[in-house]
C-alpha cells in the first residue's frame, strides 16, 4: 500500500506510516473521552492529509536520490488535488513532514531531525518537497541522532505525510506532565503568535502557563516580552518582528490554556503516555498537528 489517508486503520500503523502519521491517523477518528471528573473532551480537530508510505519508496524512489519515480508523483498529485475538493481551495497550502517508523517513539522523538516544509502549494512544489523529506533521512544529522539514540544508521524507513496547513493565530507546545519537574498533575502550556515553528525551533521565548490538573485552574503565568514569529508568505514561511503592541500581551487566555490542558489531558489517557503535542489557534478553533510521547522524563 503507497498511500493511506489520515483516519484510514492502515495509517494507524507505524510501521507503514510512521510515529507522526500513525498517531495522527489514530487521533483523527478518536471517539469522544471522559477526563476524569472534569468534563467531556469533545474530540480532536486534525487538519485532513494523507501519507505516502515507506513502501512507496522501497523501490520506487531512485537511488541518488534525485527524483520521484512517475508512479510516485501521479499517486501525488491525485492526492493533492483530491485534498484540494476537501480544503475548498485550488491550491492549498500543505504541511509535508518526514514520518520515520522510528520517530515520535516512546524512547526517542527525533523532533528536529527530519524535514519539515509549510505553506507548499501546487503539485509540483508538493513534489519537491517531498523529494526533500526523503533526502533528509540519510542527512548526517539523522544518522548521528540514530548512533547517539543507539539505533542503526543504515535501516531507516521514511513515510511523508502531507497535510492542510492551518495559518494559525496562535501556535503552543503543550505538554501534559511537567517536563522539566516531572510533575503529573501540572500540564505546561509554551505559546507564541503565529506558526509553532518558532517555539519548536528555540527562535522565541513564548510565553508559558502551568495549569493544575485536579481543577483546571492556570496557576502560573509566565508572560514574555516575544520579539519575533513564524508567518506563512507565498512559498513557505518567514520569520517577522512581532507588532510592539503584542510584544507584551498574553498570547492566549485562561479559557484558552484550559482548552489546551483538557486536550493534553485527554490525549494522555487516550494514548496511554505523557503526551508532547503541538497544537494551534485559527479563528478561534483548536486544531491538533501532532502528538508524541513526551521523552524527557526520568524512568
Amino acid at each position: 500500500m503507497n498511500l493511506v489517508w489520515l483516519g484510514q486503520p492502515e495509517c494507524h500503523n507505524p510501521a507503514l506510516t510512521g510515529g507522526k502519521a500513525a498517531n495522527l491517523s489514530r487521533l483523527a477518528v478518536a471517539k469522544i473521552t471522559k477526563i476524569n471528573k472534569i468534563g467531556l473532551h469533545s474530540g480532536y480537530s486534525v487538519p485532513p492529509g494523507f501519507c505516502l508510505t515507506a513502501a512507496a519508496f522501497d523501490r520506487t524512489f531512485c537511488a541518488d536520490n534525485t527524483e520521484l519515480s512517475e508512479p510516485v508523483r501521479e499517486l501525488l498529485s491525485d492526492a493533492y488535488r483530491r485534498l484540494a475538493e476537501q480544503c475548498k481551495s485550488e491550491w492549498p497550502g500543505v504541511a509535508v513532514r518526514s514520518s520515520a517508523a522510528d520517530e515520535d517513539g516512546q524512547t526517542a522523538s527525533f523532533a528536529g531531525q527530519y524535514e519539515t516544509y509549510l505553506n507548499v502549494k501546487g503539485e509540483e512544489a508538493v513534489a519537491q518537497a517531498v523529494k526533500q523529506c526523503l533526502s533528509s533521512a540519510s542527512s548526517e544529522r539523522v544518522k548521528a541522532y540514530l548512533r547517539q539514540q543507539g539505533l542503526p544508521t543504515d535501516q531507516t524507513r521514511i513515510a511523508v505525510l502531507v497535510q492542510q496547513m492551518i495559518a494559525a493565530d496562535v501556535s503552543a507546545v503543550v505538554f501534559s506532565v511537567n517536563p522539566v519537574s516531572g510533575n503529573s498533575d501540572e500540564v505546561i502550556i509554551n505559546a507564541n503568535w503565529g506558526l509553532g515553528e518558532s517555539i519548536v525551533g528555540g527562535t522565541a521565548t513564548p510565553d508559558t502557563y502551568t495549569v493544575r490538573k485536579s481543577d483546571l485552574v492556570v496557576t502560573e503565568r509566565q508572560i514574555a516580552r516575544k520579539q519575533c514569529m513564524t508567518v506563512p508568505v507565498p512559498g513557505g514561511t518567514r520569520e517577522v518582528k512581532v507588532p510592539v503592541l503584542l510584544s507584551k500581551e498574553p498570547v492566549i487566555t485562561d479559557i484558552q490554556a484550559v482548552e489546551a490542558a483538557r486536550l493534553a489531558m485527554a490525549l494522555e489517557q487516550e494514548m496511554g503516555w505523557p503526551a508532547d503535542i503541538e497544537c494551534a489557534w485559527k479563528n478561534e478553533k483548536l486544531y491538533l498537528l501532532q502528538c508524541r510521547p513526551v521523552t524527557t522524563l526520568k524512568k
